[in-house]
């Protein structure tokens, strides 16, 4: 007992020291933002903040506005947004010095001094990738990753690291080390997550391009709640080396690296620079695609495909709403819609998600929280890792006939044997193929679907895992899949909300009902999907629907 409290005073003792750097780290940007405040007093920072990422590169390359102007103008913002939402992890305080030695280069990156932000779990030299667990804390990282290494040649600015929920198995923001990052928008709600950190700062606007990861949903669920635009991209488009994920080696569901922006001309420039000949030489396995313009510029009307629900998770009436008002107006401008049936969500949710990340059980998702002080917002998922098979195997058949999708869940975890894991990917790839062929039967060229909103109140999506499923079936088919705000939560939408009872009338769809109330002037957004290695054509959809 004495030798364990000893041990729970040192894992308390480093929190605190990291909560002090943090301080510290806001501290140091007060000091930055003030000094240059001091110094050029005449420097109109609104108007450098309410420039897009492609007029302020426009502006940065052809001189009249100095990085250090830009750097600076965010920083401050940075710091507000830091302060009123605890995003913000730690200060790069090395990149005061990056945009000078940028000058001295020849031919400036596309993204020449713009300062960006980096998800906690993406590596940056002599930085934590902490994932919000204890021990992880103080083992800063000997290089770049790869993304990283490439924005910096393409003149990009890392400038903070941004929050995450513990493990990153949770579309909240909460850790112990750093604690609860809110909604820029609102308070009471939760930011999404697990890139809840730069979903709330780039929404609140204090950085213009942020970077973050995607497993079931990690990019899409922060956009659509902080009202913000990103692509995840096929898995494999950008690399993922130096990118630290929450359940390492498991390769049911594919995870990918994205971009965040405020627009999707944004997310679109980002890509252009990222997809060049140092991402490809630098990451041997990223196939040399560069970024196909044509496609991407192209004005020819769509085929699209579309649905409403997926059977699984009840959409809220402006989730609904938005499906149907993008349809409209898509139809409206020349485009073809047709209704793509959706099928076997439960199937791909239970047996291929839940079944496929926690095919040991549970087991190495166990071991991350070994000697961590606390399991928040992924307490259910870590007391049914704990349960020894035969249990699972009770509980799921007890719990069927009166809350079925638990019972799918505690089912799904139990551990699965070398054969059955590889029958499990080829039932994948099956599933993949047939929905493909529904797909190109229909002859669509990207689909429109729902996406999960608005945001949910703090503390409700480690209360509501099964939320996932209108982001998560992207990740088991590996396709490319992005988030454009669209409408918001209006008073009929409210009033129409008291009548939701869910698929299931079980816990979890009483407990999202109360998730969305009170939500009247929230951003929802729709989610737009392309075939795999089809990023250009799933970003030319965002743009068409952003400009309708």
């Amino acid at each position: 007992l004495l030798l364990r409290w000893r041990r729970r005073r040192g894992l308390w003792k480093k929190v605190k020291e990291a909560q002090q750097r943090q301080e510290r780290s806001l501290v140091q940007m007060e000091k930055a933002a003030r000094c240059f405040r001091v110094q050029h007093p005449s420097v109109n920072v609104v108007s450098i903040l309410s420039l897009t990422l492609p007029e302020l590169t426009k502006k940065l390359q052809d001189g009249s506005l100095p990085p250090e102007h830009v750097f600076y103008a965010y920083v401050g913002k940075a710091l507000q947004m830091a302060i009123e939402t605890n995003c913000i992890t730690e200060y790069l305080q090395e990149s005061e010095s990056q945009f000078r030695k940028a000058k001295l280069t020849g031919k400036p990156g596309l993204l020449y001094g713009v300062p960006v932000s980096i998800k906690d779990s993406i590596n940056c030299q002599g930085h934590d990738s902490t994932l919000g667990f204890v021990k992880n804390l103080n083992k800063p990282v000997a290089e770049d990753s790869v993304l990283v290494q490439v924005l910096r040649r393409q003149g990009a600015i890392p400038f903070v690291k941004t929050n995450v929920p513990l493990s990153l198995i949770s579309y909240d923001c909460k850790n112990l080390i750093f604690g609860q990052t809110l909604n820029p928008l609102l308070y009471t709600r939760s930011p999404g997550g697990s890139t809840g950190g730069e979903g709330a700062l780039i929404g609140g606007g204090g950085s213009i391009l942020g970077f973050g990861t995607d497993v079931g949903g990690s990019l899409r669920f922060p956009a659509a709640f902080c009202g913000i635009c990103t692509l995840k991209p096929t898995g494999n488009r950008l690399s993922k080396r130096g990118v630290i994920s929450g359940i390492p080696g498991q390769k049911a569901v594919a995870a990918a690296v994205g971009p965040l922006a405020k627009d999707v001309e944004s997310l679109a420039l980002c890509m252009r620079a990222l997809l060049c000949q140092d991402m490809f030489s630098l990451d041997s396995t990223v196939p040399p695609l560069p970024f196909n313009e044509e496609v991407y510029s192209s004005t020819q009307p769509l085929r699209i495909g579309y649905y409403e629900t997926d059977f699984f998770t009840m959409p809220s009436p402006t989730m609904r709403r938005a499906v149907r008002e993008a349809k409209q107006l898509l139809e409206d401008a020349g485009h073809t819609l047709v209704p793509f049936e959706i099928m076997d969500v439960d199937h791909v949710i239970f047996n291929f998600c839940v079944g496929g990340m926690f095919a040991d059980g549970g087991a190495s998702f166990l071991q991350k929280f070994k000697g961590e002080l606390e399991k928040s917002g992924v307490r259910l998922l870590y007391l049914l890792a704990k349960c020894p098979n035969w249990l699972k195997t009770i509980l799921s058949r007890l719990a069927k006939p009166f809350v079925p999708r638990f019972s799918g869940i505690v089912r799904s975890m139990r551990a699965n044997t070398v054969d059955g894991v590889w029958s499990l990917h080829c039932e994948i790839e099956e599933f993949c193929h047939q929905f493909i062929a529904q797909w190109k039967k229909l002859n669509l060229d990207v689909m429109l679907c729902p996406m999960l909103g608005p945001a949910l109140g703090v503390g409700y999506p480690g209360k509501l895992s099964v939320a996932v499923s209108y982001t998560m079936l992207y990740n088991a088919l590996d396709f490319p899949a992005g988030v454009v705000p669209v409408t918001s939560v209006t008073d009929e939408d409210e009033e129409e909300l008291k009548d939701y009872k869910g698929y299931f009338q079980d816990w979890w769809d009483r407990t999202l009902a109360k998730a969305f109330q009170g939500s009247v002037g929230l951003p929802v957004a729709v989610q737009c999907v392309a075939l795999p290695w089809q990023e250009e054509l799933c970003l030319r959809f965002m743009k068409e629907l952003e400009t309708l």
